[in-house]
């Protein structure tokens, strides 16, 4: 198994990749639109932050990559991505998608009654970096996740970055542990994540950060 930076050979490989890592877990998929997904995950990291992506690869094929970005005041918001990628595919007007956006408003609202939070982006300057990490399922057990994390840790601490965060799911405690591992700590409340569900359930985002 071996972690490397990512090349433009590997676009198309890492695109199918996309589709099928984090298959059976909470975060697996938002709306089920793979196309708009990738619009947010993966797309932009390929093309403003490559320098900050790393891949891993098992007898010649990629199990596993990790998006990351040095400094988020200098890279689009999840906010303004995800905004972006709604109106390009035009997910408000899918049979496919637009059952997921009425959820959505609908847990919105209910939580504002309720006066209580609802999933957003996450700004300190304590922890500019953030990241992304899927492994293929075939790759789990491998060492992949643990090599890819390692990479992007030690890219920080070349850097100087003064520290990262990365935001999961409360319900995916399978990938709590495994940040827990890696030296990431959770912050902050756990607020209600609009729209998505995992067995019938509604499900929390989760800060965990990061320091040298």
């Amino acid at each position: 198994m071996e972690v490397r930076s990512f090349t433009e050979a590997d676009r198309g490989e890492l695109r199918e990749l996309f589709g099928r890592a984090g298959e059976g877990s909470p975060s697996a998929s938002l709306w089920g639109h793979e196309d708009s997904e990738a619009a947010i995950y993966l797309n932009p990291y390929m093309d403003l932050a490559p320098d900050s992506l790393f891949v891993a690869v098992i007898d010649g094929a990629l199990v596993g990559y990790l998006t990351g970005c040095l400094d988020g005041s200098k890279f689009p918001t999840e906010s303004e991505r995800m905004s972006k990628a709604i109106r390009e595919h035009r997910l408000f007007f899918r049979p496919g998608t637009v059952f997921f956006f009425a959820r959505a408003m609908l847990d919105t609202a209910s939580a504002a009654l309720r006066r209580e939070p609802t999933a957003g982006d996450f700004h300190d300057a304590r922890w500019p970096a953030h990241l992304h990490i899927n492994v293929a399922p075939e790759a789990r057990g491998t060492g992949a996740a643990d090599a890819l994390m390692n990479r992007w840790l030690d890219r920080l601490r070349e850097t100087g970055s003064p520290g990262c965060h990365l935001q999961t799911l409360t319900e995916n405690t399978r990938a709590v542990r495994f940040f827990r591992r890696m030296g990431f700590a959770e912050h902050a409340p756990t607020p209600l994540v609009p729209g998505i569900r995992y067995g019938g359930e509604r499900l929390h985002q989760q800060t965990m950060v990061w320091n040298p």
